[in-house]
Parts: structure tokens; sequence; C-alpha cells
């Protein structure tokens, strides 16, 4: 049993790493990219195409690779080639300071390359060094004791029983499957266990290169920026120039946490390329490697929870996935991924036991008892500015619950108390917990199936 909402922890917890020990290793020179010479051409000539003038600096900055030693060559082939030509410079300030426009030539030539693909952002790395950054930032690492969770859930209300199942389940690493009664807080525990990891950083990159394509991995809609170490620059004009203490190909996240719902398929659990600009994003389980993958409502997706967890079979006994290219090669990724299901489903009327036996941790979140009913009303209530009652709360349960034959669920404290404060308003009263809001407050909220 839980409180609607769970807050995240405000600083460093306790136990947590504080930092991530993976550093992307500075680059010096093109053969540190792991990419080759006419392929960041290419790449240099396609910004340049959609941009028209850049100076050498912009350029470095929109490939995320340092200047010096790098972008510098690069620039220097494309003029022997006559694809660029410098327009302006300002003495003093080095060839970075140069612009640089595209020519007749190199316009040919960035078609050609845009052509095979639309991809223009940082430049991406290679799929060896992704898979080897993140073993080296492995979720294994993290491990939470009583204590930590008890600081992590203390938000919410939970029954001993329950809360000590939680612990091992997150230290799995693995799988947790989380049953019972809508309302009573499964994605609420999700979230709190969510906001634990969020205190830790690894870096992820931009894009990974693979076989001459490219996948799109940082998500700002799912990867929270994290500020640099101060002994690690940021990516920027200035770092750029004056030679980068890390590679700037990676980005510095909270470690990641996703949720997922209805709209899951299993096409979105493999790469997904996109035949307009001829480049994949990466799938939910890549995007949540290293945190916590939530998969909510499970056995409510379009497609049938077996054939979902027979697609989780390999990945969470091996740790390794394995995705397609659309020419069909296969590639290895690792799979550092706590996946976590919730559903408001009968777990017999999803799979059999056979599947069950694959997912590491079951755990049941059942109705709350009384107890914990009157303390989650009283916090809520409290929260919301509304004049707690035991008299109130006594009434609420007799003539609502207990005559009607009503379930209690964790979550109706808080609809309830806004149902209070609504009425409340109309009425122009105080909030507070008297019969006649009470009453108001569940006639407009329950509704007899």
């Amino acid at each position: 049993m839980t409180e609607a909402s769970a807050k995240p922890p405000t600083g460093p917890i306790p136990g947590s790493s504080k930092s991530a020990p993976f550093v992307p290793p500075p680059i010096t020179k093109v053969e540190d990219t792991g990419l080759s010479i006419l392929w960041l051409q290419d790449h240099v000539m396609k910004i340049m195409y959609y941009q028209g003038y850049l100076t050498g600096f912009k350029i470095s900055e929109e490939v995320a690779l340092p200047f010096t030693g790098v972008v510098d060559q690069v620039l220097e082939s494309l003029k022997r080639e006559k694809l660029l030509e410098v327009r302006s410079s300002t003495s003093g300030l080095g060839e970075g300071a140069y612009t640089y426009a595209i020519t007749a030539a190199g316009i040919t030539r960035a078609r050609e390359a845009l052509d095979r693909s639309q991809y223009a952002g940082p430049a991406p790395v290679p799929l060896a060094a992704y898979n080897e950054a993140m073993k080296k930032q492995t979720r294994s690492r993290f491990q939470v004791s009583n204590r930590l969770m008890r600081q992590v859930l203390a938000s919410l209300v939970l029954s001993e029983k329950t809360f000590q199942r939680l612990g091992p389940a997150v230290n799995s690493n693995t799988s947790i499957f989380m049953y019972g009664p809508p309302g009573d807080g499964k994605t609420s525990i999700a979230k709190a266990i969510g906001n634990l990891i969020l205190t830790q950083m690894i870096y992820i990159p931009y894009s990974i290169y693979v076989d001459g394509q490219i996948v799109k991995l940082y998500d700002s809609l799912n990867h929270q920026l994290a500020s640099e170490d101060a002994n690690v620059p940021v990516s920027g004009t200035g770092a750029l120039k004056t030679g980068f203490r890390r590679d700037p190909r990676w980005v510095r996240i909270r470690r990641p946490f996703i949720v997922v719902g209805g709209e899951l398929t299993l096409e979105g659990l493999d790469l997904v390329f996109d035949d307009t600009n001829k480049f994949y994003e990466a799938p939910f389980q890549v995007k949540a490697n290293g945190g916590i993958l939530l998969i909510d409502d499970f056995g409510r997706q379009l497609v049938r929870p077996r054939d979902l967890l027979n697609r989780w079979i390999v990945p969470l006994e091996s740790r390794i996935d394995y995705l397609t290219l659309h020419t069909g090669r296969k590639i290895e990724v690792p799979f550092d991924v706590l996946v976590m299901f919730s559903t408001n489903l009968p777990p017999h009327d999803l799979v059999d036991e056979a599947f069950l036996r694959r997912l590491r941790h079951k755990i049941e979140i059942g109705d709350p008892n009384y107890d914990e009913y009157q303390e989650i009303f009283r916090r809520v209530a409290s929260a919301k500015g509304i004049a707690y009652s035991d008299q109130g709360l006594a009434y609420l349960l007799q003539e609502w619950y207990i005559k009607r034959n009503r379930k209690m669920r964790a979550s109706h404290p808080r609809d309830l108390c806004d149902q209070i404060i609504d009425n409340a308003r109309y009425m122009q009263v105080e909030p507070a917990m008297t019969t006649e809001l009470i009453d108001r407050a569940c006639e407009g909220f329950f509704v007899e199936l």
C-alpha cells in the first residue's frame, strides 16, 4: 500500500555511488574516434549542407569532436578535395575561427551522403566502445540495504511484508513482477525505486555506429542530463578548442527510468528504422540500459503477454540482447536493465507457471488495512491542507466502506481529499473532514459497478 505520490530524494543517498566510475577517454587524433576519415568527411559535409557557413570551432561543436587533431584534419582534407573553402578568417585566433563554406562539388558529395543517411548530429561511437562502456557502468555495482530502502520509501505506506520483499528484488537487477488490485500503488512504488537510481550518473553516447549504420540513443524525453564533474568540462567552444579531457560524443545522464504502457509493441523492442531519414532509433530497453524499464499495465498491450515475455527470455537470463538491422544482421548489446512489470490483472490470466518462473521476483501489492488506510489519509490530508479528523475518517469508513462492502484502495485518500477541496471551494468553506463534505466527495467519486 502506498500514498498516491512519492517524492524523489533531494540529494545523494547514503550508500549509493556519487559518480560513475567510467569516463569516456579523450580523443587526440582521428584514429581515436573509431571512425574512418571518409565517414567523418561525409558527416561534416552533411552538416555544412544544412547550415551553409560555419566556423571550424562551430563544426567541432556540431560533430562533438575536438577541433585540434580531429576536425582540423577533416577540414584540411576537404579543402584539398575542393569540397570546402575558407570564406573569411580572423587573424590571431587560429584555423578554428575560419569561416568555411560548401562548394558546388561539396554539395554533390553531401547529397550523396544524405541519400545514405540524413543523420547529421554528434558523431557516433562504435558499437564495441558502447558495449565496453556499459559493462564498466553495470547496475550490478548498485546494492541497497534495509536502511536505504526505508529512506527511499519513507513517503509511502507499505506493509512490512511487502517492504521486506522489495529490497532483495531491487538488488537482483533482473526482473520484478508486481501485481494486485488497481489503485494500490504499484506504479508509485516503481517510481520511488526509480528515484533511487536517479541519484547515480552514467555516460551514454549520443548515437552508435555499426556497419555504416547509425543508431540514435540519447533521447531528451527519456534521459535526464546531469551536470559534469568539476574536472570534466562540458561541451562548448572553449573546451573543444583547448582540448577535451573526455570524449565529447558522450553525454552524462542520470541512470534512466523509462516507463512504457499500453503503447508497447514487439516492434518497439527492436531497432526502429526510419525509412525517410535512414537511421535507427534505439528501442526502449537499450535506452534504459544502466537503469530501470517499467512496463506499466502489463497485459493491456496490443501484443499478447506470452509473446512479450518470450521476447525477454534470452535477455533476462543471459543479460545480452540481440537486435536486428534491416540488412538482416543481428548485433549484440548488453542488457543491463532492471525490468519491472506492473499489472492489475490476475497473473493466471496473463501467463502460465512456466513463464512466471522466469520472472525473478513476484510481489503482490494488496489493499491497505485500516491502520494503513488511516495513515495514508492523515498524510494526504496534511499535505493538501485539509483538517484531519479521526471522527470524520470513522464516519467515512463506516458509511462508505463497511456498509457498502467496498474495498479500500491506497489511492482513495488522495482522490477523496481532492473531492473535498473541490466541494469546499464551491461552498466557500474551509476544507475539512465533515460529514457533509465527506458525503459530497464520496457521491462524486464512487461508482457502483
